[in-house]
């Protein structure tokens, strides 16, 4: 695909900021799209999945941190979300076990600690990486990826600060 990559940084003032952005992209996302969720502890990662899936699902949907099941799915068929945290993996071949490799192309697939994937992590996948800016809660994400997440997250990127 033609067209520039996308790399933007959006400041994140509050939790429901970051709220916001989930539910902004959530209609944008389709089955075989990937996000791979990085910080370190505490920055935002799985508040911000937790918002997308809610989103997706509605408010009152139970989203647990897959920090010790390894992965929690939502929905199914076309509707299906997978979240992983791989914090507690070693290695990538662990990634085979889980199943998410099958995921990567029939759900959308949040991943949490994606530098575990190595080699596995797809290529199209959309990168965001959440950063704490200051004490409190402000975080800031910086989206990363190929020239057809810039184009699909267009309309939303123009519409933040």
């Amino acid at each position: 695909m033609s067209g520039a990559p996308l790399s933007r940084t959006v400041d994140l003032a509050s939790p429901e900021a970051t709220d916001a952005l989930a539910r902004s992209m959530e209609p944008l996302l389709r089955p075989g799209d990937v996000l791979l969720l990085d910080g370190s502890v505490g920055a935002g990662k799985s508040h911000f999945a937790r918002a997308l899936i809610r989103a997706r699902f509605g408010a009152e949907t139970e989203v647990p941190s897959p920090t010790f099941t390894l992965v929690q799915t939502y929905g199914a068929g076309s509707n299906e979300i997978w979240h992983s945290d791989l914090y507690r993996l070693s290695h990538p071949d662990e990634i085979v076990e889980l199943g998410l490799e099958d995921a990567f192309t029939t759900a959308i697939t949040l991943v949490e600690w994606p530098d575990r994937l190595g080699s596995l992590a797809p290529e199209g996948a959309l990168a965001l990486a959440f950063r704490p800016t200051r004490e409190g809660e402000s975080r800031s994400v910086t989206l990363t990826g190929n020239a057809g997440w810039a184009t699909r997250l267009k309309p939303l990127l123009e519409t933040l600060p």
